[in-house]
């Protein structure tokens, strides 16, 4: 399942917060817009993660859409146990929660629903702010790897190039 499903292309995201032991975040690869009116958003973190309940406890969390770029920041979001936030640059949102810099987008939501996803929970979140760069590409997952997405210029096609390195899994909801 995980070879086929990995031929779906994902952007890739880092949800934070920010509780009484300080700033939180995982990263997640599965997140997509799911209502327009009202504005939903949804995401889905392991059921294995100590983060999210970290970050559910809030109920206020931003989801921050990596740029190209930021490949070595995602990696540091899937890790358990380490200081996440060392060295990384981020600024407090409209909710308090941290908006990594130099990301694509930012939403900034509060917990709607939970459901059961089997291993996973499927978090639908109300979209309270929205912010996007412009200027930024997305970073992308595709078949393990990291990709970067050129945007085109009209009347070109889309060029992406693999980043180096070996196959990897983003572990959502570290």
């Amino acid at each position: 399942m995980r070879v086929v499903l990995g031929h779906f292309c994902s952007g890739v995201t880092v949800i934070t917060s920010v509780d009484e032991g300080g700033p939180v975040g995982f990263t997640c690869q599965s997140f997509s817009s799911l209502s327009l009116d009202p504005p939903l958003v949804s995401f889905s973190p392991a059921r294995t993660s100590t983060t999210w309940p970290r970050i559910r406890s809030v109920g206020t969390f931003a989801i921050n859409v990596l740029a190209a770029h930021q490949d070595a920041l995602s990696d540091g979001f899937a890790r358990s146990g380490a200081d996440k936030f060392a060295g990384v640059a981020w600024k407090v949102g409209l909710v308090g929660a941290p908006l990594l810099q130099g990301a694509v987008a930012w939403a900034e939501c509060r917990l709607w629903a939970e459901y059961d996803g089997g291993d996973h929970t499927i978090v639908a979140a109300e979209v309270l702010g929205l912010e996007a760069n412009p200027a930024a590409a997305p970073l992308a997952f595709f078949q393990g790897r990291y990709h970067l997405i050129n945007s085109p210029q009209p009347g070109e096609e889309v060029a992406s190039a693999a980043s180096q390195g070996s196959p990897r899994s983003l572990s959502e909801g570290r």
